[in-house]
């Protein structure tokens, strides 16, 4: 199986999500009046764990794909059900959501939330997750735009398809993108720098994952803007000695291969 998990989980409706959410926002609402907000996160789990049955912390997920494997940690999840990750930050960030998303997919579970107890009053946002990984395994292709002519755009190609045949498409996409640079061979061939140039020449060198000299690639999950990255990449361009930058949008429900040059 290429997603490796200790126990089994239950998918469980948004009603009993909630029933399950109630009991741990008073618990967390008690801590973080008798702790205060200045603790890390850590300190926050092992105390909900104390004051509450059924808390499993640092479940642990493998996700592996041939000799490649990536290792995620979730932060609580109650009566094999109920997800919950912990934040001492500023603010609930999209990384936070999309983090929390990621976890929901590999897990197959329906609902989770974010709790972050850094504020002086408690954040907290649900995470719903109505998909399942087992059916986006087809997402839609658009290809239009892909130049097959570029050096290393059949082998980016053809080294991510079977990543969506395996996992399916909606994970997060630094996943993906570990994953083909792993499969390229690491680190020390495809996470090359390249140099930045101004008006003056040069004036220093960016790491980039290349796919092919001279050809960088890059990996979104926008659902929306993608004319606004697509204008921030070309600026790149101009700036680099970049041939092309293949860039592939995951969402869901579709992979769109654009080629810029």
């Amino acid at each position: 199986m290429p997603i490796h998990c200790p126990i089994t989980t239950s998918r469980i409706s948004q009603e009993q999500f909630k029933l399950i959410s109630s009991e741990v926002m008073d618990h967390v609402f008690a801590i973080h009046n008798d702790f205060g907000r200045f603790f890390d996160e850590v300190v926050y789990k092992k105390e909900l764990a104390d004051r509450m049955n059924g808390v499993v912390l640092e479940l642990e997920i493998i996700v592996k794909h041939g000799t490649f494997s990536k290792t995620y940690y979730v932060d609580v999840l109650i009566n094999s059900s109920g997800l919950f990750e912990f934040k001492a930050a500023d603010a609930i960030h999209p990384r936070h959501r999309g983090q929390t998303l990621n976890y929901l997919l590999l897990l197959d579970l329906a609902h989770g939330k974010v709790i972050n107890m850094r504020p002086e009053s408690v954040g907290n946002e649900f995470v719903n997750c109505p998909a399942r990984l087992v059916d986006l395994k087809n997402p839609r292709i658009y290809d239009t735009k892909w130049s097959c002519e570029v050096a290393g755009a059949e082998a980016l190609r053809d080294t991510l398809m079977p990543l969506i045949a395996d996992w399916g498409a909606g994970l997060e996409t630094g996943l993906y993108e570990e994953a083909i640079t792993h499969i390229l061979g690491g680190d020390e061939k495809v996470l090359m720098p390249v140099p930045v140039i101004g008006p003056k020449g040069h004036l220093a060198d960016q790491r980039m994952r290349l796919v092919a000299p001279g050809v960088a690639f890059k990996m979104t999950a926008l659902q929306d803007r993608l004319d606004d990255f697509e204008r921030q990449a070309i600026r790149l361009l101009r700036h680099t000695n970049l041939k092309a930058i293949q860039w592939i949008n995951i969402t869901q429900t579709s992979i769109r291969f654009t080629t810029l040059s």
